[in-house]
């Protein structure tokens, strides 16, 4: 698997289907995993709080989940044909877990975001095993609190937990409860409110042309505008740096 680093944060070369697979075989083995989707926004977290780049750089797969990090791929010799979209991605495990019988479980969001995927997710991979749902609060748990959500994302035998709890919370929490929770732990973010259908997805021309910040950033200005006036200057310019002192950067194989 062919991978490179993007101002210190590994990447992996995978396709949406090709990371999709990689998760049914990881559930259906047994194992505790996770896996993260990362865009520029987690790059510059992770260049902000070195404890945040050990997460992705330690996840077992960290794939591109936004343009700009494919194209830099690219331009550092790696084949990356498309990113690995994190909405896309649970899409298409959901749907493969569904014709193999893998149960899944959600954690993460609001109890109206929870309560519309729990409808609506069915529907979009018939026959899916949807066995728990989770709506933690919004505020840091007390040990009791997490560890009552543990024992019962276990005790639902979900062998895949999507968790939407934005980056980089859900990031780290993945990292910590993998492990715990006994399963593959995918960090999958705004795909939640995504297929709950309460936002709407960029056009696929804005998605492929790198823009879709900036049609998120038209749709929740008042959320988004410090985040990507933070990121967007300082991914450029980091990226363009990189680039000029090594330009030749070549992946390493794993």
């Amino acid at each position: 698997m062919a991978s490179v680093p993007i101002l210190g944060v590994r990447f992996d070369a995978r396709t949406t289907s090709q990371t999709a697979d990689d998760v049914l075989r990881w559930a259906q083995a047994g194992e505790a995993r996770y896996a993260c989707f990362s865009n520029a926004h987690g790059v510059i977290e992770a260049q902000d709080d070195p404890s945040f780049e050990r997460v992705l750089n330690g996840s077992d797969l960290n794939v591109p989940d936004g343009m700009s990090i494919v194209r830099e791929m690219r331009a550092r010799g790696v084949d990356q044909p498309d990113r690995a979209y994190g909405p896309d991605v649970m899409l298409a495990v959901a749907q493969r877990a569904a014709e193999a019988g893998v149960s899944v479980a959600l954690y993460g969001s609001s109890p109206q975001v929870i309560a519309l995927l729990q409808e609506r997710l069915p529907a979009l991979a018939p026959g899916l095993q949807l066995v728990e749902a989770i709506s933690p609060p919004f505020r840091a748990l007390s040990d009791e609190e997490d560890e009552a959500d543990v024992q019962r994302l276990r005790a639902s035998g979900a062998r895949i937990v999507f968790v939407g709890l934005g980056c980089p919370r859900q990031e780290r929490w993945c990292a910590e409860h993998a492990e715990r929770v006994g399963a593959v732990c995918l960090a999958v973010g705004a795909a939640f409110d995504f297929h709950a259908g309460l936002l709407r997805q960029a056009p696929a021309v804005l998605q492929q042309a790198g823009l879709e910040w900036a049609f998120r950033l038209a749709m929740e200005p008042r959320r988004l505008w410090k985040r990507y006036s933070r990121v967007v200057p300082r991914f450029l310019l980091g990226t363009a740096r990189e680039r000029s002192r090594s330009p030749a950067v070549t992946p390493f194989v794993s």
